[in-house]
């Protein structure tokens, strides 16, 4: 005789799982989320919508890449969710898009109920700060397909936001103001490079450098910085031409998607001092500074194109948000590139 559990998946584990997320998940509830006694889709009220003259819905899907490997190594699961909602969400706002909700998927080789928990939680904690609700998800057990303490989480997310209002590269003018939006940190993006530093430098996620002032596994899972309702603040109070999501690609690479073909973004390097863990990545790897520029975020995580008269409003209504901004360069006469100076 053979049964599915003897096949290596464990359903009342995941029936346990579902049981100590729930609580977590209902701290992201909007109102306009409504109950489905099945449990089978999550629903929201598109009513909702009504206020709206040309609801455009926006939508997102995205990961956290090989960060979730750092997580399983250090043991840490409680933050590696808020990742993933950084990741999907803001994107979403760079258009002037609402978060409204989001649903996730979780593979492990094993589901340890506790472990999943974290995870959701995480995620849920991420929808809050974003302001979405995470109305639904799985969980699947895939043994032998990976191994009993890995997993891999993805996400989709969607937004809505006024036609007439939406941000983009077609609103942006020459002599706006770029603003450099402070990252927490590495965020989700280059950790396949990261992880061949720690590597082949021989690090250990435990050892305490000095120039970070804490384990180095504490500082690369430090959780990404979610800005989606601070841009929408932003957005409403000031004129905020187009946002671009710092990711993979760097400063350079993202921003250049958030402009004109007719215009660049001149960028002052000497703006802003990267945080600690981008030297230390650089020094230990011996890592040129193209390959950071077109890798990391270097600790701008989001950058803002606001009209030149709206940049020292925009700055100091970031600041008191908590998020630190400053200038970062100025939108010029060019051929649809950010670049330095």
């Amino acid at each position: 005789m053979t049964s599915y559990e003897a096949a290596g998946v464990d359903i009342e584990a995941g029936e346990r799982a579902v049981a100590l997320m729930k609580d977590k998940v209902a701290r992201s509830r909007r109102p306009e989320v409504v109950d489905d006694a099945s449990g089978f889709a999550g629903l929201f009220d598109a009513s909702a919508l009504l206020k709206y003259e040309r609801p455009l819905l926006a939508t997102s899907t995205d990961g956290v890449g090989t960060k979730v490997m750092i997580a399983q190594r250090y043991g840490k699961h409680d933050t590696i969710g808020i990742d993933l909602v950084g990741m999907v969400l803001d994107d979403l706002v760079v258009c002037g898009a609402e978060p409204l909700f989001m649903t996730d998927y979780i593979a492990c080789g094993k589901v340890v109920p506790e472990r999943v928990a974290e995870i959701v939680g995480g995620i849920a904690e991420g929808c809050r700060l974003a302001g979405a609700a995470l109305v639904g998800g799985e969980t699947a057990e895939h043994p032998g397909a990976m191994g009993p303490d890995e997993y891999d989480l993805a996400g989709a997310g969607t937004g809505v936001v006024e036609a007439s209002a939406m941000l983009g590269p077609d609103r942006v003018r020459e002599g706006d103001v770029v603003l450099g939006l402070a990252s927490s940190g590495v965020h989700s993006n280059g950790y396949s490079l990261v992880r061949h530093v720690v590597r082949e430098a021989g690090l250990s996620l435990e050892a305490e450098l000095p120039e970070l002032g804490r384990p180095l596994g504490e500082e690369l899972l430090e959780p990404t910085r979610i800005y989606s309702l601070d841009c929408l603040a932003l957005a409403r109070t000031v004129e905020v031409h187009a946002y671009a999501h710092i990711t993979g690609g760097g400063v350079e690479g993202n921003l250049s998607r958030s402009l004109p073909g007719h215009l660049d973004a001149l960028l002052d390097r000497s703006s802003w001092t990267p945080p600690a863990i981008f030297s230390v990545l650089a020094g230990h790897g011996r890592i040129e500074q193209k390959d950071m520029d077109r890798t990391f975020n270097l600790g701008v995580g989001m950058a803002a194109i606001v009209a030149p008269e709206a940049a020292d409003e925009a700055v100091r209504l970031l600041t008191e948000r908590g998020v630190p901004a400053w200038v970062l360069g100025e939108v010029v006469p060019g051929s649809g590139q950010a670049r330095y100076r």
